[in-house]
């Protein structure tokens, strides 16, 4: 039987202070829609997070809490601008465009899929034309698709011009645990005028639950329709916010993403194949041949090749030492057979 330790950071069950919260958030009646006292307690904690005063909404999706806020963000004949092999351009099988009615994706290179900031310059310097979507918005992914981790520095490059032209900022945190244990100030989306921030729970080793931030207040007029229109407007919403509580009172949604960013390292410092990315979060990427993947799928572990080519492997909340060192054996076995 294949074995899916390392094959995504969402193959993994959910955190004991995840599944606490929500045994804790279970007894008696509570409001429907996210009208409840246990979603106004987790909104402060995202508040007190982030050090926004803003909006707070809880998606069951990652892929609707991204294509809801960009529909939000761009017209059906605008775009958003965001890297060429970030979620929204190559794993959201066109959700943005479709609760967009339409709304493009104008993808830029990068390494490590942290966007070029030349790259962008060139498209915000475009005329508008009718001819083609103009941009309303950028989305940036913090971790990025690769594992790569923006310095709040290298954000404010590329955030500070889409604004000056009057775009709005998206920001894709479904790794942002990840980032914050790198050492990413959680603060820094709202100094830099990011508008919306989609904050991961799921890959942090929550039940699947998102939390949609509307930094941009404004945004939220009608937006509870909006997540209705979309299927995303939970009536026990309260399963949805418990488990931020148990993971942010905790302090668990960082600590416990340090430890996955501790076992990529782990994982990179074993690896007997080229790492082909940074580790800077909770992936390791590395050059390998089919013949060496299918042996290591014949051993009994499960990865992906991705998108530039590169085997992936991920690491969770709960992968443990002694999964990576056996992991790492197999791997050694296969480079030198």
């Amino acid at each position: 039987m294949a074995r899916y330790d390392f094959a995504s950071d969402n193959v993994a069950g959910a955190m004991p202070e995840a599944l606490e919260a929500l045994g804790r958030f279970n007894g008696g009646f509570e409001a429907g829609y996210g009208g409840d006292t246990v979603s106004a307690r987790a909104g402060n904690l995202i508040r007190g997070l982030l050090d926004v005063d803003a909006e707070i909404w809880f998606a069951a999706s990652g892929t609707a809490a991204n294509a809801l806020t960009l529909a939000a963000l761009a017209a059906p004949h605008e775009s958003v601008i965001g890297h060429e092999h970030s979620h929204i351009a190559t794993d959201e099988t066109g959700a943005p465009g479709f609760f967009g009615s339409g709304l493009g994706v104008i993808g830029l290179a990068g390494p490590s899929g942290k966007i070029d900031p030349a790259g962008l310059a060139a498209v915000l310097a475009g005329e508008d034309s009718a001819h083609h979507q103009s941009p309303a918005a950028l989305s940036v992914t913090q971790a990025t698709e690769f594992g790569g981790v923006y310095a709040e520095a290298d954000l404010a490059d590329l955030i500070t011009p889409a604004k000056r032209r009057g775009l709005k900022a998206h920001l894709d945190g479904a790794r942002l645990a990840n980032a914050v244990a790198a050492g990413f100030d959680p603060r820094a989306p709202g100094r830099l005028g990011v508008d919306v921030v989609v904050l991961g729970g799921t890959k942090a080793g929550s039940t699947p639950t998102e939390a949609i931030v509307l930094i941009d207040r404004t945004l939220g007029r009608r937006f509870g329709a909006r997540l209705k229109h979309g299927g995303q407007l939970t009536s026990k919403a309260r399963f949805l916010a418990a488990p931020w509580i148990g993971m942010l009172e905790s302090g668990a949604w960082s600590s416990r993403a340090a430890h996955a960013n501790a076992m990529a390292r782990r994982l990179a410092a074993a690896m007997p194949f080229p790492v082909t990315h940074p580790v800077e979060a909770n992936g390791v990427f590395v050059a390998m041949d089919e013949a060496a993947l299918g042996r290591l799928r014949a051993a009994g572990w499960f990865v992906y090749r991705f998108i530039d080519g590169s085997v992936r492997f991920m690491c969770s909340w709960a992968t443990t030492a002694e999964a990576v060192d056996e992991l790492a054996g197999d791997l050694k076995r296969i480079a030198g057979s």
